[in-house]
């Protein structure tokens, strides 16, 4: 059976999709940073070919030595999905330094890191790379600062690399959700209480916002679409998960003078001006 490596699986997309892969037969390494978080995926892949692991994807050490423990004990790596991430909320003022560096080191460079540790590994497999990025990868969204500018660099990197990959026989595909439900939006990095003069901004934004999450796309979804991305043989260099996102992205990539998406993201913070 091929072997995928899957980051960040202890709740939401990633453990849906490390739970859909194994029942589609892929041997599964599902990683996650903190193993006493692992009851859930357990459970529920009881009898499914799933090797769950020990990852913080910010230990870049640890990284190596994971994907080099992975082909030693499964004999190859056919496939890897960067899905480890976290949301940011907050402008650039009030968020200090620190949460810009955090939510770089996480959601930029363990991408970078796990691409670096799999990639010799994916050319002699012949194999494949999906990286969860964001339609927050495209268009940048009001108190995203850190994440969009984060997601933003995913969507450079990966856009470079991708022709580069193919050269020597790995596909590259990003992917792109929208609101998805999940255990993302509680697990987001969060201003101070008081946002100062941004409050009633923040306000109106975060509004907004648990309105597109009561009508958000499923887990389970996203990781089916994520398996047919696994086992399609050309795959698309860019998927959106939804018409929703696939909506949202378009308008960015029509938008050549920004104007339209700063109507539609100003509208999103109208109430609090």
């Amino acid at each position: 059976m091929p072997t995928v490596l899957i980051t960040g699986t202890s709740t939401g997309i990633g453990l849906e999709t490390a739970l859909a892969a194994a029942d589609a037969g892929w041997t599964t390494v599902a990683t996650m940073r903190d193993l006493s978080k692992d009851s859930v995926l357990r459970e529920r892949g009881a009898g499914f070919p799933l090797d769950v692991r020990a990852l913080d994807v910010t230990d870049h050490a640890a990284v190596d030595a994971v994907v080099a423990s992975v082909v030693a004990d499964h004999g190859s790596l056919d496939a890897v999905v960067n899905n480890a991430g976290a949301g940011q909320v907050g402008t650039a003022e009030t968020l200090g330094m620190d949460a810009f560096r955090a939510s770089m080191e996480l959601n930029f460079f363990g991408v970078v890191a796990m691409t670096q540790a799999a990639l010799p590994h994916l050319r002699a497999s012949g194999g494949r790379l999906l990286t969860i990025s964001s339609v927050g990868g495209v268009v940048g969204q009001p108190f995203n600062d850190a994440y969009c500018a984060a997601k933003f660099a995913v969507e450079g990197f990966l856009e470079s690399l991708a022709p580069v990959a193919a050269a020597v026989g790995v596909r590259v595909v990003i992917v792109e959700p929208g609101a998805v439900a999940s255990e993302f939006v509680a697990n987001v990095g969060r201003p101070p209480s008081d946002d100062g003069p941004y409050a009633p901004l923040l306000a109106a934004y975060l509004e907004r916002t648990a309105g597109a999450f009561a009508h958000a796309q499923s887990g389970d979804d996203v990781a089916a679409l994520l398996v047919e991305l696994l086992m399609d043989e050309d795959p698309p260099v860019r998927v959106q998960t939804s018409p929703t996102a696939r909506a949202f992205a378009g308008t960015k990539l029509a938008d050549l003078d920004g104007t339209a998406v700063q109507t539609m993201t100003r509208a999103w913070i109208a109430a609090g001006a």
